[in-house]
């Protein structure tokens, strides 16, 4: 079944394998959280068996989000050409060859490389899927279908680190951290075949042209921007650095010309370039940028703590983690509940402060019990930080876009999308580069920890400042998506 942008304005009848297509999009979105999280807890493990320095620990998650940041911007509209099946089954299939490639790798630059290609490839999964959805199902099914994302990103947010933790000390078949990886195999190759049999063909007929002397220069940017960082405090901040560093800017600023340029010829453009005269909109990045940046970066650094400091197992840190995680889907269930509709922006305050508060008592605890805290005592601060991510996430995307006109929305969504993918490597670099520099100068793990989550403070901080910006409410179409 092929569809045109034409004949979808026609179709009366929704696909009738829909349901079953909705499981077979639902599995890549698993192996796509999964992988996002899963390193954070192995990385320890990995470092000690393959070897490298301290930045191997950082390039395990930031590779994967920052391929991830810069292949979505484009993801999209590669199925708009080409078609979304065609462009999901290249994806999937390629997630899962590069997940063969992570578990054999034989040295720490083979792995990092394959972390890339497993962003890359999961840039072009993702977006055909929440494409298709929307097309396969009529309105009115609409919601429950989207509402099936919920359940699948709260089980794999909780399960995924005990998950990683439990397969790296089970040692199935002397495989260890590399299970972590192999587990994608049996479930890349299914939703590869299921997909090949029950998704429906869709493209449009009047589909853009991709933009990809934008996407090299966006991407060039974002490398000149993260390698320093992870690689500088290891060499010992070396000219180069700084000189890269600002290169980043110089590129950002050529690029943000480029795309007006490109704009005005009455070419599509990556960016819709207006977007950056709004200041609802960019304070939204900014804020995204700060927020995810230490969201991440925190989680990072949290299993270096538990599991270097105070030499806990993988799975002892995984379940360590659980707290927050059961906190994040309170948050969310909480803001689901009306809170979103009734405070609007208030919300996201209110979630700073409680991720905030949560921070400030993990440090405390940190400080008072020394290398002798046990999982329990770091439960209540990891519980709270977790109920304000799930406040602050809950209500972002719906009130940042709401400052953004209609026919801006779409270059909007994947815009906001990818800052939150280069806020997560932005934050792993950035703050692994703080944590790695402390224990470097001979402070303990103890301190080091107090002193990044701290950093972390500040970015939630800047987060809550920056809030006023953004509108009050969610336009009452976007609420809920």
């Amino acid at each position: 079944m092929t569809v045109t942008a034409a004949a979808a304005d026609t179709e009366i009848q929704p696909y009738r394998w829909r349901w079953v297509a909705l499981f077979v999009i639902l599995a890549a979105e698993v192996m796509d959280l999964l992988d996002a999280l899963v390193t954070t807890i192995a990385s320890v493990t990995i470092r000690q068996e393959l070897g490298g320095s301290d930045s191997l620990v950082q390039w395990l998650g930031a590779g994967y989000t920052l391929a991830m940041a810069v292949g979505l911007i484009t993801g999209g509209r590669l199925g708009d050409l080409y078609g979304r099946k065609r462009m999901f089954v290249i994806g999937a299939a390629g997630f899962t060859a590069a997940s063969l490639l992570c578990g054999v790798a034989v040295s720490p630059e083979m792995l990092i490389a394959s972390r890339v290609l497993q962003g890359l490839f999961g840039s072009v999964m993702i977006p055909q899927g929440l494409g298709l959805i929307k097309e396969m199902f009529p309105p009115r099914e609409l919601g429950k279908a989207f509402g099936m994302f919920g359940p699948v990103m709260t089980i794999s947010s909780v399960g995924g680190p005990v998950l990683a933790g439990w397969l790296v000390d089970a040692d199935f078949f002397g495989t260890g951290w590399r299970m972590i990886f192999l587990i994608n195999l049996p479930i890349g190759l299914a939703a590869v075949l299921a997909a090949l049999r029950f998704l429906p063909e869709y493209r449009l007929s009047n589909a853009t042209r991709l933009d990809l002397v934008g996407t090299a220069l966006v991407s060039a940017a974002a490398f000149l921007l993260v390698f320093p960082l992870i690689q500088g405090q290891e060499q010992g901040w070396p000219v180069w650095t700084f000189v890269s560093m600002a290169a980043s800017i110089v590129m950002f600023v050529v690029f943000g010309r480029y795309e007006s340029r490109r704009a005005r010829a009455g070419r599509d453009p990556l960016v819709t370039p207006s977007l950056f005269r709004k200041r609802a909109f960019t304070g939204g990045m900014v804020a995204g940028l700060a927020f995810f940046s230490g969201m991440m970066g925190l989680g990072l650094v949290f299993n270096l703590y538990v599991q270097g400091g105070l030499g806990f197992t993988p799975l002892q840190a995984g379940l360590t983690g659980l707290p927050q995680a059961l906190g994040g889907v309170v948050g969310f269930g909480l803001a689901m509940s009306g809170l979103q509709e009734k405070l609007g922006r208030g919300l996201l305050q209110i979630g700073t402060l409680v991720m905030g508060a949560g921070a400030a008592v993990l440090a405390l605890t940190i400080h008072l019990a020394g290398l002798d805290v046990s999982s329990w005592q770091l439960a209540p601060g990891l519980a709270l930080v977790g109920v304000g991510m799930g406040l602050t996430m809950a209500p972002f995307f719906d009130i940042v876009l709401a400052g953004v006109e209609p026919h801006e929305s779409g270059s909007a969504s994947g815009t906001l999308t990818g800052v939150q993918q280069l806020g997560g490597a932005l934050g792993t670099a950035v703050l692994g580069t703080i944590f790695f520099n402390l224990l470097a100068k001979e402070w303990d793990f103890g301190s080091a920890m107090q002193v990044t989550v701290w950093v972390e403070v500040g970015l939630l901080a800047l987060t809550f400042g920056l809030s006023y910006l953004l509108p009050r409410r969610a336009r009452p179409e976007q609420a809920g998506h």
